[in-house]
């Protein structure tokens, strides 16, 4: 096995391993992790003797926590210039992934949040465990689901996907497999006997995957599903606001009173994302989209504040701007969507 910084990279019997390898930051993506795997995921395209890819993570913490929070917030606050630089690739390799021409296995153990929704998401094989913790927690930092979010959210059973993104819910193994965001669930002890079976004989995947298949249990979506799918409903955020505010339900409250505490903007923002992914029909029409929308929302003040009271100063009081939903110009919103000068657009891989 040989080590690119922060990405472990080997081939056995046929099966090439992409192994995260960054466990202090729970395997959150850098752009030279980003670049290793775009590099790495081209070769084995051209070679014939490749037939699966497998995605899994060193160390018990985390598949993946999303990407370099830090990193995007300081570019943000000054030209942005690395900031872009790094949703450019992340992107690419979301698409190269997307369109990938081999079977791709993606071990989602434990923490995945952004980025790490990124890179399983398009995988043909998506395997949860009880400790999977699955989420989109953009809105609460001022940035937005990206990664793809606009494409894979709104695609989801009901309203799952617009509740996901709007609250940053965070959701088990059990409920992964009742939204089809995982195929399969086996129990964390069997993950290893599982990647070593798959890996001496990936062609028996299928029997594989049976013979570890464990029981995830009753999903906790089971008992909110029917209010979930009648309250997440609506035109606009503000409709969504009205039904919640005038419901009596304790879930209903509860969602309310989560949403109060997310960035009105990037509520708005989101909420229009998921609303323009559902009627695309080509996955990099939704990365330019997306790459539109990081360019900008990462400059803006929302970002940068949310990035200092959750993760810098660590005081969770965001002081929003503007503060709340009502407040929200509509212009600036389609401004935040609308196309960038031809030469400063998102663009895939030209082998992707």
């Amino acid at each position: 096995m040989t080590e690119a910084r922060e990405v472990l990279v080997s081939v056995k019997k046929n099966v090439g391993r992409i192994t995260l390898n960054r466990p202090k930051a729970l395997h959150a993506l850098t752009l030279s992790m980003c670049e290793t795997m775009i590099e790495t995921l081209l070769a084995w395209q051209a070679d014939p003797e490749i037939d699966m890819v497998m995605i899994d993570h060193s160390g018990e913490r985390g598949f993946c926590a999303g990407g370099d929070i830090r990193m995007l917030a300081e570019s943000g606050a000054g030209d942005g210039v690395e900031a872009r630089k790094f949703f450019h690739t992340e992107y690419r390799l979301n698409h190269l992934l997307f369109h990938y021409d081999r079977p791709i296995v993606a071990i989602m153990d434990g923490v995945v949040m952004g980025g790490g929704v990124g890179i399983s998401m398009p995988a043909h094989y998506r395997i949860a465990t009880e400790r999977t913790t699955f989420a989109m927690p953009e809105t609460g930092i001022g940035l937005f689901p990206d990664v793809g979010g606009g494409w894979y959210l709104p695609r989801l059973p009901g309203k799952a996907g617009l509740w996901l993104a709007l609250t940053g819910a965070r959701i088990k193994g059990s409920d992964c497999m009742r939204l089809g965001i995982a195929t399969h669930f086996v129990e964390f002890g069997a993950v290893e006997g599982l990647k070593k079976a798959i890996l001496a004989d990936h062609r028996r995947i299928d029997e594989t995957l049976r013979m570890y298949r464990a029981d995830a249990g009753k999903a906790p979506l089971v008992g909110f599903e029917q209010d979930l799918n009648r309250l997440f409903v609506g035109e606009s955020v503000e409709q969504i606001f009205e039904f919640l505010e005038a419901d009596s339900c304790d879930w209903g409250k509860a969602q309310l009173a989560v949403l109060k505490t997310k960035s009105p903007q990037t509520l708005k923002v989101a909420f229009e994302q998921l609303k323009r992914g559902e009627a695309m029909t080509d996955f990099a029409d939704n990365m330019a989209m997306e790459y539109r929308i990081g360019s900008r929302v990462v400059r803006r003040h929302d970002f940068i504040e949310g990035v200092r009271a959750v993760i810098v100063d660590k005081d969770n009081a965001p002081r929003w701007d503007p503060p709340s939903i009502e407040a929200v110009d509509d212009a600036d919103i389609q401004a935040i969507f609308a196309p960038l000068p031809p030469e400063e657009e998102w663009t895939p891989l030209a082998d992707a």
